[in-house]
C-alpha cells in the first residue's frame, strides 16, 4: 500500500526539525491557529451564560452551539472542494477572514439574533480553516515529519483546554464577555501572517483541478443537514405544536440528508466500520451535550461565577487528557473494542452523574467529581476511532471514511444539543425545576445508546 510504503522510507529517514528554518513560520502559525481555534471553543462555553443573559435571549442558548457546530459541516464540505482544486492558499485565508467575521460580529453583537448569526459564520470559517490547514500541512512537510506536525496539532488543544475556560471566565468578570471574542482577532492575524510564505509558496496548484462529479451534491447535502439541524433548535423556540412539527420533520431531514454522507448501515449500527462511526457520534452527542449544560447549572442554579464554572470543564478535559495517556501507553495491549466499552462506560458515568445531580440537587462539588469520569472515558475511546475506522477500511476508502466520522460526531453532536434545548425550553427554561433534568437525560440517552453499539464494533 502506498501509504504504508511512504511510512516504512519516512522511518529510515531522521526527520527534519518543526523548528528548523524551513519549517518554523509555518510551525508557529499552523499551532497558534490551532491553539485559538481550541480557546475559542472552550472559552465560549463557559461565557454563553453571560451573554445570552445580557442579550437577553436565554432561550437561545442551544441554538448558540448547534448552529456553530452544524455549519461547520458546510465549512468543512466548502473547503475541502475549494482546497483539493486550487490548492489550500486561498481557501484557507477565506476561511479565516470568515471565522474573524464572525468574531468580530459576536463581540459587537446588540442581540441575540446578531450573535447567533455571528456563530453561524464562526462554525463555516472554523469548518473550513481546519480541512485547509491539514492540506496546507500536507503540502509544506515532509511524509515523516507529518506525525509529529498533527502531533503538536493535539498538543495545542491541552494548554487551551487547561487554561480556557478560566481565562474566559476572569475575561468575562472583569473586562467584559465580549472581549472573549474581540481579544482572539488580533492574535488570529498574527497567526495567518505567519502562514503567508508558505501560502505563497505551496498555496497554489499548478493546474486548477477538475470539480468532483458529486462535488455538488456533497455541498447541497451538507447545506440541507446545517438547515435542518437549526430547524430543530427553531422550532423548539415557537413552543407550540407547529414548532414541535417543525423540529420532528428537523430530525427527519437531517437523517435523510446525512445518511448518503456515511457508510452503509451507519443509522442502524451495523456490525464493524459503521458501529464504530455510529458510536462516535452517540458518544459525542452525549458527552458534548451534558458538557454545555455543567456551567449553565453552575451559574444559574449554584450561583458559581463564570471562572469557577469554567472549572469544572477544566477537570472534564484533564481526565480526557488522563484516558488519552492511557490507552496511548497501553497500545496494543488494549483492544479497540475493550477501549470503546470501557470509554463509552466512562462517559454514561459522567453524563447520567450530572442528571442525577440536577435531579436530586445535589450539591455543586458533585459535579466536577463525576465529570471527570466522562472526561476520562472520552480519552479512552475518542482516539481509538480514528485506528478502527483506518483498520477497517479499504486503502481508497480511507479518506472518505475518517471524513464520515468526524461528520458524523458534528452533525449528532449539533442534533442531539437542539434536541436537548428543545427539551429544556418546553418543560419551562429556568422556570422549572425538571429543565436541567430534562436535558441532561437526553445526554444521558444518548451515552447509554453509545455502550450498547459499542458491543456492535468488532
Amino acid at each position: 500500500m502506498a501509504i504504508d510504503g511512504e511510512a516504512r522510507a519516512g522511518a529510515a529517514v531522521v526527520g527534519t526539525s518543526l523548528l528548523a528554518p524551513r519549517y518554523l513560520v509555518t510551525t508557529l502559525g499552523a499551532v497558534s491557529l490551532v491553539f485559538l481555534a481550541a480557546f475559542e471553543q472552550l472559552a465560549v462555553t463557559t461565557v454563553m451564560v453571560t451573554v445570552t443573559t445580557e442579550l437577553d435571549g436565554r432561550s437561545w442558548y442551544s441554538v448558540a452551539f448547534s448552529i456553530a457546530l452544524a455549519s461547520s459541516v458546510i465549512g468543512t464540505v466548502l473547503g475541502g472542494l475549494a482546497a483539493d482544486r486550487r490548492g489550500p492558499g486561498a481557501p484557507l485565508l477565506a476561511a479565516v477572514g470568515v471565522f474573524g467575521l464572525g468574531l468580530l460580529l459576536a463581540g459587537l453583537a446588540p442581540d441575540i439574533g446578531t450573535f447567533v448569526a455571528a456563530r453561524l459564520l464562526q462554525g463555516i470559517g472554523g469548518g473550513a480553516l481546519t480541512v485547509t490547514l491539514y492540506v496546507l500541512v500536507a503540502e509544506v512537510f515532509d511524509p515523516v515529519d507529518r506525525p509529529r506536525v498533527f502531533g503538536a496539532f493535539a498538543a495545542a488543544w491541552v494548554l487551551p483546554a487547561l487554561i480556557g475556560p478560566l481565562l474566559a471566565g476572569a475575561v468575562a468578570d472583569t473586562v467584559g464577555w465580549r472581549w472573549v471574542f474581540l481579544g482572539v482577532i488580533a492574535v488570529a492575524a498574527g497567526a495567518t501572517a505567519l502562514l503567508l510564505p508558505a501560502l505563497r509558496t505551496h498555496g497554489r496548484r499548478s493546474e486548477v483541478a477538475e470539480r468532483e462529479p458529486d462535488s455538488g451534491r456533497r455541498l447541497a447535502l451538507a447545506v440541507v443537514v446545517a438547515a435542518s439541524v437549526v430547524a430543530i433548535d427553531l422550532g423548539g423556540q415557537a413552543e407550540d405544536v407547529l414548532g414541535a412539527l417543525v423540529a420532528g420533520l428537523g430530525v427527519l431531514v437531517t437523517l435523510l440528508a446525512l445518511r448518503p454522507l456515511l457508510p452503509v448501515g451507519t443509522l442502524r449500527a451495523a456490525r464493524g466500520l459503521p458501529a464504530v462511526i455510529a458510536m462516535r457520534g452517540l458518544m459525542a452527542a452525549g458527552f458534548f451535550l451534558a458538557e454545555i449544560y455543567v456551567p449553565y447549572l453552575l451559574q444559574t442554579r449554584y450561583d458559581a461565577k463564570p471562572w469557577l464554572a469554567g472549572l469544572a470543564l477544566t477537570v472534564g478535559t484533564i481526565g480526557w487528557a488522563s484516558g488519552s495517556q492511557v490507552q496511548g501507553r497501553l497500545g496494543a495491549r488494549l483492544p479497540d473494542t475493550t477501549a470503546f466499552r470501557v470509554g463509552t462506560a466512562l462517559v454514561l458515568v459522567g453524563v447520567a452523574g450530572q442528571l442525577a445531580i440536577a435531579a436530586l440537587h445535589v450539591g455543586p462539588w458533585a459535579v466536577p467529581l463525576l465529570w471527570v469520569a466522562g472526561g476520562a472515558g472520552m480519552g479512552l475511546a475518542y482516539p481509538r476511532v480514528s485506528t478502527a475506522v483506518l483498520a477497517a477500511s479499504a486503502e481508497d476508502e480511507r479518506g472518505r471514511n475518517s471524513a464520515a466520522a468526524t461528520m458524523g460526531d458534528t452533525v449528532s453532536s449539533a442534533t442531539w444539543i437542539a434536541l436537548g434545548g428543545l427539551a429544556f425550553t418546553a418543560i419551562g427554561g429556568l422556570g422549572s425545576d425538571a429543565a436541567f433534568p430534562a436535558a441532561f437525560g437526553l445526554a444521558t440517552l444518548a451515552a447509554a445508546g453509545a455502550t450498547l453499539v459499542a458491543r456492535r464494533t468488532a
